[in-house]
């Protein structure tokens, strides 16, 4: 149909209520209400629920009313999402029905007649995941810090910052669904896929997760949550019956998760490969639809982790999406779940509810009004991200006698270890970035049993040098390198040097857990060596978590970079020389030795077992139980609880300034508030990490987080902080009542620097007060 729109010499007169006066235009509105009311009714219902002026939830119910039966089936099974290969084998080949998978770790085909767009889901937190190249050849993506390192900067707004950068850098690339991020708590600093997560504080967990997720879905990405829950070991992950209480999964595990979707509002959750109390939590009913759905009033959709599926009756126990369907036994949201509604097993409205909670959420995200298009990426700005959380989020945890930051006047820099003259350590895994520039060193570990998980069996060396960036940022020094290979040899390196800095990694991956908290392959012995010839010695950590230092009452300082991504070897330069404030705080108790542990033993560990090979938890193994009977008193509150002196407590960090904390107040009644002043009294500029704890309730003493706040200061600055407390963090969960229920009675509130740092306590009596799961 051709109007006056289509030849510009012939403008339309001015609209008066709605129509053209004395104009061309009107033969065309005639034409164009014939043709609407030819359309069939299928048409006319499609316009309307393609208006943005719908809510999401209209918008869902009206285009779910025109699917077939078919077509809801087809958005509730996932594939795998690599692009169709001819000669590969097994689920690897991709599927040649499917033209438009970009290439990534999961594809759900789109419904072109009603306008649904395909979800193409990629990989994860820590950048855009491609696979080492595989996926999409010669893409690339800025590689964020992981996800300790991210939590350590305590800082919501870095997670903001970081969440939109991945998004948009996957948008640009065609794709719209990024699975992360990962928020499991940290209750075991073995845990294979800990560098990922955020730490093992449900608070800080929650608080950070949300801002990221908030980041991800202002770029018309969506965001999918996960694990849910409790997925915390990569041993037997898919046989690990985690075993604990309702109310300590609700007041751990489950309130990171309950904080994280309140203040996020992400499109999806992930459900978990382990069982949680005996049962799959893919196909937990209790989880799904009495937590998630039921008491948290959850509107968005539930997808399966890729192989996580046991049985087509998870869609009655809450499960919307079968991902990546080839990984599990059958695909049981395709020939399964398609006989289980014909038998009516599973009731259509059940059917009807999936495609709903989907097709929902990608309205409401933005997935269908502002598709992604392949575009140009700014990775110099996205690598200014990168650089600053890396800069935030890098701990100082020694330093004797002052002797960082470095001057100009050192001369002469010994740098040893931890390939440090090709770049910085990453973690391994499903979230393993290809960085821009590629790998600076890329370090095979072991076989994998497909090119793809041999391709996640390698440590890849995010391509910033530290050697590099300490050369460049004392142009008169000498720097010399050596691989740390021979103590012996380092050691006469570090005798001819005004400091040593030793470089010391510890490789993390999913698939299995690290065997102990010890640095591999002769590192502890090489720190000794280096530290026994030179007393200026500097030990830089590059790890997947804390790890045991029995060289510490040896060496100068200690700083805790974790895996510090794409430009990571500037961000160490940076706080070694002063050009940045170390303003990390510790997301995770260091223990003394793994005997502090709740499990000194990793439950069903056997050593060198072919199913604890990278991805070989996909494998059966023998269900194990897991028995979390610290219950809700995860890290620092377990260390609290049996009076137990960690290496470092949770939330400390050291700074090149010092800073006041003063004026505490705490009011109490039906709301708890705190107030306090912050100064830096000392003469650089830097950030405080103030955290506030409970530690006494009605006269009963215990350590939880309730606040925290970043405040960047200059020398001399003072800041006025208000924080208002949560309070299900005040509250018991209590299951026989199904409420949180705040006890009667005075509240100690410790102003602190760290868990075990208090500067200030203040009390205020509290009502008690009854809420909703």
């Amino acid at each position: 149909m051709r109007c006056a729109k289509d030849h510009p010499e012939r403008a339309p007169a001015p609209l008066r209520g709605g129509r053209a006066v004395g104009s061309p235009w009107r033969g065309c509105l005639v034409v164009a209400a014939l043709w609407w009311a030819a359309l069939p009714a299928a048409a006319h219902a499609a316009a309307a629920w393609m208006s943005p002026r719908l809510s999401p939830a209209q918008r869902a119910s009206r285009v779910v009313d025109q699917m077939t039966q078919s077509q809801m089936l087809s958005l509730v099974r996932g594939w795998m999402g690599i692009p169709y290969t001819p000669n590969a084998s097994g689920p690897f080949h991709g599927n040649p029905k499917f033209h438009d998978v970009v290439g990534s770790s999961g594809y759900v085909p789109g419904i072109a007649g009603l306008g649904l767009p395909a979800l193409q889901e990629t990989d994860a937190s820590l950048g855009v995941v491609n696979l080492m190249g595989m996926l999409r050849p010669g893409e690339v993506a800025t590689a964020l810090p992981s996800g300790l390192l991210l939590a350590s900067t305590f800082d919501p707004a870095l997670a903001y910052r970081g969440g939109a950068m991945i998004a948009h850098e996957a948008w640009c690339q065609g794709l719209n669904v990024l699975l992360g991020p990962g928020i499991n708590l940290v209750r075991d600093p073995r845990d294979g896929r800990a560098f990922e997560f955020l730490s093992e504080d449900p608070l800080l967990t929650g608080v950070m997760a949300a801002q990221f997720i908030r980041g991800v879905q202002s770029q018309h990405v969506m965001a999918v949550v996960k694990h849910f829950a409790l997925n915390d070991q990569e041993t037997d992950r898919q046989s690990a019956n985690a075993v604990i209480g309702e109310a300590a999964m609700r007041e751990s595990d489950l309130l990171a998760f309950e904080l994280a979707i309140e203040g996020g509002h992400p499109g999806a959750v992930m459900c978990a490969y382990n069982l949680v109390n005996g049962i799959h939590s893919c196909g937990n009913h209790h989880l799904l639809e009495g937590v998630l759905k039921g008491d948290w009033r959850y509107p968005g959709f539930v997808m399966s982790d890729w192989g996580a599926v046991h049985g087509v009756d998870s869609a009655l126990a809450g499960l919307d999406q079968e991902s990546a369907a080839e990984l599990d036994v059958r695909p049981y949201f395709a020939g399964p779940l398609k006989k289980a509604l014909a038998d009516g097993r599973i009731p259509e409205s059940r059917l009807k509810d999936m495609a709903r909670r989907i097709v929902g959420s990608m309205f409401a995200v933005g997935l269908v009004d502002h598709p992604p298009v392949k575009s140009p990426i700014d990775y110099q700005a996205d690598g200014k991200v990168a650089l600053r959380e890396a800069e935030a989020g890098i701990v100082l945890l020694k330093n004797s006698g002052h002797l960082l930051p470095l001057g100009q006047s050192t001369l002469r820099i010994a740098v040893i270890g931890g390939h440090a003259d090709a770049g910085v350590l990453s973690g391994g895994g499903s979230t393993q970035v290809y960085p821009v520039g590629g790998p600076g060193a890329a370090v095979p570990v072991t076989g994998g049993w497909n090119p793809i998980t041999e391709k996640l069996s390698t440590m890849i060396f995010d391509p910033s040098a530290p050697l590099a960036a300490i050369s460049e940022i004392a142009p008169k020094a000498e720097v010399r390198f050596d691989t740390g290979d021979y103590p012996h040899q380092a050691a006469e390196l570090a005798k001819w040097a005004d400091v040593a800095i030793v470089f010391a990694t510890q490789w993390s991956t999913e698939g299995m857990d690290v065997p102990d908290l010890s640095l591999p392959n002769g590192q502890n012995e090489l720190i000794r060596a280096v530290a026994a010839a030179n007393p200026r010695t500097v030990v830089v950590l590059e790890t997947g978590g804390p790890v045991e230092m029995p060289w510490l009452g040896k060496v100068a300082a200690v700083l805790e970079a974790w895996y510090s991504g794409q430009r990571g070897g500037e961000a160490i330069a940076s706080v070694l020389y002063g050009k940045v404030d170390p303003s990390g705080r510790l997301p995770v108790t260091f223990p003394q030795s793994i005997e502090q542990n709740p499990r000194p033993t990793i439950p069903g560990y056997v050593v060198d077992s072919p199913a604890q090979r990278t991805l070989g938890m996909m494998m059966p193994t023998p269900e194990v139980n897991v028995d979390y009977y610290e219950g809700a008193n995860v890290g620092y509150r377990w260390f609290a609880k049996k009076n137990l002196t960690p290496l470092f407590p949770f939330g400390y960090g050291l700074s090149y300034t010092r800073f006041a904390y003063s004026r505490l107040e705490v009011k109490g009644g039906r709301t708890l508030t705190v107030g306090f002043d912050v100064t830096n009294i000392g003469h650089v500029p830097g950030a405080a990490v103030p955290q506030v704890y409970l530690v006494s309730r009605a006269g009963k003493p215990l350590e939880r987080l309730v606040g925290f706040s970043r405040v960047s200061l200059r020398p001399g600055e003072k800041r006025p902080v208000s924080l208002r407390v949560d309070p299900r963090l005040l509250a018991d969960f209590v299951p026989a009542a199904h409420a949180w229920r705040v006890p009667q009675g005075r509240y100690t509130i410790a102003l602190s620097r760290s868990a075990e740092q208090a500067v200030q306590t203040a009390s205020a009596r509290m009502e008690s007060e009854t809420l909703p799961p």
